[in-house]
């Protein structure tokens, strides 16, 4: 069972901010803490992510002994990357829809890559990448937050589609219980240590440490009774 602490941009641009976001993802039991680049990123933007940052994330996390991973947005992103090798990388769905070369060039890297498919059809993989077997694919509903009521599709048996695991942007825990219950393998959930921080708005939909505490242990719990 694989749990994802999506920090992205709930650092507000105060880049010192990710060790405290880092440290309380790997108490709260998230095995990976994810960043975004290559989104908001130009000069004076709030996740402008220089050479020098990135270096202090990746110190940072072998500090607190938890993997770190990037969901690359740009091709400026990519470049920003080349310098370092990572185990795992994340695709967005916005990129699956809208830069479908930059993912096929993410993919070529030939590491495990996740990648969420808020925006696609979800009957099937892209067509365009059915060639590629370093993919594990999470369900996800690009809305921000997720209301319940769009997520009447909401697969019944992850072990009988194409995903290994669920992205969640829906209020609270329950969403991403039900998906282990009914078989996912991966959870991402957005970090934050203080929901009503308005900076920007995933601070709302996300976790606090406590929340994302009590669905990893809930969580890994219905996973061993599976």
């Amino acid at each position: 069972m694989i749990f994802i602490s999506e920090i992205g941009m709930n650092y507000n641009g105060n880049i010192n901010l990710c060790y405290e976001l880092i440290k309380l993802s790997k108490y709260s039991g998230a095995n990976i803490v994810k960043f975004q680049i290559g989104w908001r990123d130009k000069e004076g933007e709030i996740n402008r992510l220089t050479e020098d940052k990135i270096k202090k994330l990746i110190e940072w996390c072998k500090y607190f002994e938890i993997q770190i991973m990037f969901s690359i947005i740009s091709e400026d992103g990519f470049d920003k990357l080349k310098d370092f090798s990572f185990p795992d990388y994340k695709i967005a769905s916005r990129t699956v829809k809208h830069d479908i070369d930059l993912a096929k060039k993410i993919l070529d890297l030939n590491k495990n890559t996740f990648i969420s498919l808020g925006m696609s059809d979800k009957n099937h993989p892209p067509e365009e990448l059915s060639q590629y077997k370093n993919i594990k694919y999470l369900w996800c509903k690009s809305e921000y937050p997720t209301d319940l009521n769009i997520l009447k599709d909401f697969p019944k048996d992850f072990n009988k589609t194409f995903f290994e695991g669920y992205s969640d942007h829906s209020m609270g825990i329950e969403m991403p219980l039900l998906a282990i219950s009914r078989g996912a393998k991966v959870i991402e959930k957005h970090f934050t240590l203080d929901k009503s921080d308005q900076t920007i708005r995933d601070h709302t939909l996300s976790a606090t440490p406590v929340e994302f505490e009590m669905m990893t242990k809930i969580g890994r719990d219905i996973f061993n009774k599976l």
